[in-house]
């Protein structure tokens, strides 16, 4: 049975390009980077190419930093714990506002300095399920919010949120902005020169990169901490030896993802719609969020009478691998909870599946995914109403 994989929001496929780029560095030129001989310093230029494209790719200046971390998860809990430790431990200020629907590292980093005695504060969604720009301007204070942490795209739904906006309202009220850009990085124009942030965050995997490399963007002038101690790594900002092959890689992956962004608005949009007109004949299924206002590849669905479980299960035994949610959450049994945060009831919160491409999906697999959607759902229909 030929496998077809919709959960490209968990993690991608390695381009293979990608792949080939890196295979010199497991092998041939496996030398410390940090090392003063021949096997460490022959790796530099490779490196300095890689930090060139990683640069180009968000358009950020020479001036600003970009920190390769082992994920985006790393890098999150570096922004959110080090303003704790730069600006809130000493009582410069003591609040930072979230969202209810961003990814738990951000959401349990968050309770972590929660539980030291900071204030966070955490936003709900609209009716559009984003937080706009208006909730935020209620609730920020220039003498207490330290940092505004809020997601370019969201992982479960794709909905986009306006963060130029809310990067731009709180440059002008002196407050610091984070962006954890996951969803974002290859599926829209990540331009850190048009959206005044401070931080911003991804993962190679989430990009047609290797897992184990990501990036943290940090403006010229902003202070952090580093979250990791040990050796002058990264100048001094994230101690450890510099994944040399996951840099390289991770280079090259956000090169090609900016060249096939297009690509992804039209084809990896039509493809995406197809499967969502297709699904949203079934009685009883509903999307969340306004196609326009999704990232290009995303559909988050609520099934009535299906569980989203047990529709992954039924699903994966066919062929097909979609996910409920965050693949950071999958094993909790809990109501999705961004449905909750959007208003959703408890029942229908149960019921949620995601369908995530990428530009690596083909069209076939869409047909077949189709069919097999269907015929999953009725199933799982006739077995509830069954054993009722």
């Amino acid at each position: 049975m030929e496998r077809i994989y919709l959960d490209n929001n968990a993690t991608t496929i390695v381009d293979p390009k990608v792949k080939d780029a890196m295979e010199p560095f497991f092998n041939q030129m496996y030398g410390n980077p940090n090392s003063l001989h021949s096997f460490g310093s022959e790796v530099h230029p490779y490196m300095r190419i890689a930090f060139d494209r990683l640069y180009a790719g968000i358009n950020a200046a020479d001036e600003d930093d970009i920190i390769v971390t082992s994920c985006a998860t790393e890098g999150n809990n570096m922004v959110i714990k080090g303003i704790y430790y730069e600006l809130i431990r000493n009582k410069k200020k003591n609040q930072i506002i979230t969202t209810k629907v961003e990814h738990p590292c951000v959401i349990h980093s968050c309770r972590f300095i929660e539980s030291l005695g900071t204030e966070v504060i955490y936003l709900p969604v609209n009716r559009d399920g984003i937080v706009d720009v208006d909730i935020l301007r209620e609730h920020i204070d220039p003498d207490k919010t330290a940092l505004v942490s809020i997601m370019w795209a969201n992982n479960e739904t794709g909905l986009i949120f306006p963060v130029k906006e809310m990067a731009s309202l709180c440059r002008e009220s002196g407050i610091l902005f984070h962006t954890d850009a996951v969803q974002a990085i290859g599926k829209l124009n990540v331009d850190v020169q048009d959206v005044p942030v401070d931080f911003l965050t991804y993962s190679a995997h989430k990009f047609h990169g290797m897992k184990g490399a990501g990036g943290l963007f940090v403006r010229n002038g902003v202070r952090i901490p580093p979250l990791l101690h040990g050796g002058e790594q990264m100048g001094g900002k994230r101690a450890g030896t510099v994944n040399t092959a996951g840099l390289i890689g991770m280079g090259l992956a956000m090169e090609l993802a900016v060249k096939n962004l297009e690509y992804e608005e039209k084809e990896v949009r039509r493809l995406r719609d197809k499967l969502e007109t297709a699904i949203l004949t079934v009685k009883g299924v509903n999307v969340i969020g306004k196609r326009e206002m999704r990232t290009p590849n995303t559909i988050l669905a609520s099934i009535k009478g299906v569980e989203g479980e047990a529709l992954i299960w039924d699903l994966n035994k066919n062929g097909v691998a979609a996910s409920t949610g965050s693949a950071c959450a999958s094993e909790s049994l809990e109501p999705n909870p961004t449905f909750l945060a959007m208003g959703i009831d408890n029942e229908l919160a149960h019921t949620g599946i995601r369908l995530s491409l990428s530009r690596f999906t083909t069209e076939e697999e869409i047909d077949r995914s189709i069919q097999i959607i269907k015929k999953s759902i009725e199933r799982l229909r006739y077995i509830s109403i069954s054993t009722v």
